[in-house]
């Protein structure tokens, strides 16, 4: 596959998995014995799994590819998730609030398949916009 075949793919899986609330693009888009290291640690259906705690807390969940990158069979992706906090989330009642949480993924891709999915978001950044963690940001003198 080309590196622009990759982005596609990524693109993809970002636009209907995470954006689309479409848990099954996850069958077709990542290999059977895809391994998934964080955001935990498992298969495909453990990466289900968070999305859908991730929709049910955030029901209006959309993920924006803000920058790519590809080199051999790796794509790094850099990602804002934005929604609002209707539902519980990790034992956090709903707020109301609407977030915007940065994060990254680092995938591998084999036969045209997500064969591996390291994902990272900003949970302190998170918790502080739905105001149960003190705010870190700094202000100018």
């Amino acid at each position: 596959m080309s590196a622009e075949e990759h982005k596609a793919l990524v693109r993809r899986f970002v636009e209907e998995f995470w954006s689309g609330d479409n848990l099954a693009a996850a069958d077709e888009l990542m290999a059977t014995d895809a391994v998934v290291h964080e955001p935990v640690v498992g298969t495909p259906a453990d990466l289900k799994s968070v999305a859908g705690a991730i929709r049910a807390a955030f029901p209006d969940w959309h993920s924006t590819v803000e920058e790519m990158i590809v080199e051999g069979d790796r794509v790094v992706e850099r990602w804002t998730g934005r929604g609002t906090h209707r539902g519980e989330w990790q034992g956090i009642p709903p707020t109301g609030r609407r977030v915007a949480v940065p994060g990254v993924v680092f995938y591998r891709i084999s036969g045209g398949k997500i064969v591996e999915f390291r994902g990272r978001f900003d949970r302190m950044s998170l918790m502080e916009q739905l105001g149960v963690a003190p705010s870190t940001a700094t202000s100018s003198p």
